[in-house]
C-alpha cells in the first residue's frame, strides 16, 4: 500500500482550466504515483465538494452558506480581505471549519504525514493535529504568510505552527532569512520552490494568432500576476510612457485580475495609453504559454509594500523564461532566486519607474543580442524549477520524515 499524504492548502484550482495558481495541485499530481494524495481546501460558489483530480482526492470544505463562501479563490485571502471587509466576519467561522474538517480527515484517512501550505492558517491547524495525533508534518511557507503577516501576535502563530514541524520548507532564500528570524531555535528552513513544467512552457507555443489579435506591430510586452499592490503594475504603466517615445508601436498585454484593475485601468486612461496598454484579465492556465512564448519581455515590477509582503518567489518568471522570453524583475523577495541581472535576465531597483524604462528600453534596443541570456535563463530553469526536479525532492522530504516517525 502506498503511504498516505494529507495537503492542507487555500489555493487550489477549483474546476477544469481556472485561473488560480495550479502550483500546489502540480506538486499533488506527481507525488500520486508514490503516495495516497488527500487535499483539504476551502470550498467556493461552483466548485465540486469532492472530487478525484489528477490521481488526488480533493475534499472542499463548507465553512459558510455557500454564496459567501469566497474568502479563499480568486484572488487570495489577504487580498479578498482588502477588498471587502465583509470577509473579515467569515474568519472565525472558516478557521473552525478548516480544523473540524482537518480532525475528521485525519481520522478517516489516517495520513503517514501532513503537507500544510502557508504556515498560516494550515500550519497552525497541522499543528493542532501533530499534538492531536502525533502525524508528522511539513510545513511550506510562500511569502505572504511570512512577509504579509508581521507584529508579535502573528509571530507567536508562527512559532506555534513551526515548532511541531518536521521540516520546514520555504520557496526562496528571501524567505528562509526571513522564517530564522522569527525563532532561531527552529529547524533550519529548506529552500525548496515550487516548480513549473518545462515541457508545457517552451518555444514551441509561440503563436502568430496572438500578435494579430491584439494588432501588435512592435514589441510585445508581457505581465502576468495578480493586480495587487506587491506585483508593482503601476510602475510597470508609469515606464511605458518614455517606452513608447522611442517604441511607438510597443504594446503591453496585461494578464490577470484583482483588486487593482480598475485604478490600473483608469491610471493607463489618464497617461494616453489605451492603445499600448491592454488588460485581458484572467486567462486559463493551459493558454498562458502561448502568451509567453509569443511576447518579446516579460516584465516582473514587485515591490515591498508598506506592511512587509513581497514576491515569495515568482512562478511566473519561470514560465517565462522557460517559454524564451526574456525577463526584467526587480531586487526584492525571491526574484532573485531566479533572475541573475545580467546573466539570465535583468534586476533593477524596486519602485522606480524611471529605472524600469531605461532597462526596458536598452533590452529592445539590444534584442537581436540577447539569445545567449535568454538561453541561460532556460537552462538554469530546467536544471532548479522543472516539476521532475522539485517533486524529487519534495518526495524523498516525505519519505525522511515518515521514517523518522517509524523509527521514534
Amino acid at each position: 500500500m502506498k503511504p498516505k499524504v494529507l495537503v492542507l492548502t487555500t489555493t487550489f484550482p477549483r474546476w477544469k482550466n481556472d485561473i488560480d495558481p495550479p502550483f500546489v495541485y502540480e506538486l499533488s499530481k506527481r507525488l500520486a504515483a508514490s503516495f495516497e494524495v488527500h487535499v483539504l481546501t476551502p470550498h467556493y460558489p461552483g466548485a465540486k465538494y469532492k472530487e478525484m483530480l489528477g490521481g488526488i482526492s480533493v475534499r472542499r470544505f463548507p465553512y459558510f452558506i455557500a454564496p459567501c463562501e469566497k474568502l479563499a479563490g480568486s484572488v487570495g485571502i489577504l487580498p479578498t480581505l482588502q477588498r471587502n471587509k465583509f470577509y473579515y466576519l467569515l474568519i472565525p467561522f472558516f478557521l473552525i471549519a478548516q480544523l473540524i474538517f482537518s480532525v475528521i480527515a485525519v481520522r478517516k484517512i489516517r495520513p503517514d504525514v501532513i503537507h500544510a501550505h502557508w504556515i498560516i492558517p494550515q500550519g497552525v491547524v497541522a499543528s493542532i493535529l501533530q499534538k492531536i495525533f502525533g502525524v508528522p508534518v511539513i510545513v511550506t511557507a510562500h511569502g505572504a504568510d511570512v512577509f504579509g503577516l508581521q507584529g508579535k501576535f502573528f509571530r507567536k502563530l508562527k512559532q506555534a505552527a513551526l515548532k511541531s514541524a518536521c521540516q520546514i520548507t520555504v520557496v526562496s532564500k528571501a524567505l528562509a532569512c526571513q522564517v530564522k528570524s522569527i525563532d532561531s531555535n527552529l529547524p533550519e528552513p529548506i529552500v525548496l520552490p515550487m516548480g513549473v513544467d518545462a515541457s508545457l512552457f517552451s518555444l514551441e507555443h509561440a503563436s502568430q494568432s496572438i500578435r494579430k489579435k491584439y494588432t501588435i506591430r512592435g514589441p510585445f510586452l508581457l505581465f502576468v500576476g495578480r493586480l495587487t499592490e506587491k506585483k508593482g503594475v503601476i510602475f510597470l504603466i508609469d515606464a511605458m510612457v518614455e517606452v513608447i517615445r522611442l517604441f511607438p508601436d510597443a504594446k503591453l498585454l496585461i494578464i490577470g485580475s484583482g483588486e487593482l484593475a480598475p485604478l490600473l485601468q483608469e491610471h493607463a486612461i489618464h497617461l494616453n495609453l489605451s492603445r499600448h496598454v491592454v488588460f485581458l484579465g484572467g486567462i486559463s492556465n493551459h493558454i498562458l504559454p502561448q502568451y509567453y512564448a509569443s511576447a518579446d519581455v516579460f516584465i516582473g515590477p514587485s515591490i515591498q509594500i508598506k506592511k512587509g509582503d513581497t514576491e515569495g518567489f515568482g512562478l511566473t518568471f519561470v514560465e517565462a523564461a522557460l517559454s524564451g522570453c526574456l525577463v526584467i524583475g526587480t531586487k526584492v523577495g525571491g526574484v532573485e532566486d531566479i533572475v541573475a541581472d545580467g546573466k539570465t535576465g535583468f534586476l533593477v531597483q524596486q519602485r522606480n519607474a524611471t529605472a524600469l524604462a531605461q532597462k526596458l528600453i536598452w533590452m529592445l534596443e539590444h534584442l537581436a543580442d540577447l539569445d545567449d541570456v535568454k538561453e541561460k535563463a532556460r537552462e538554469r530553469c530546467r536544471e532548479r524549477f522543472d516539476w521532475e526536479v522539485v517533486s524529487a525532492k519534495y518526495l524523498a522530504l516525505f519519505n525522511e520524515c515518515i521514517n523518522a516517525e517509524k523509527q521514534d
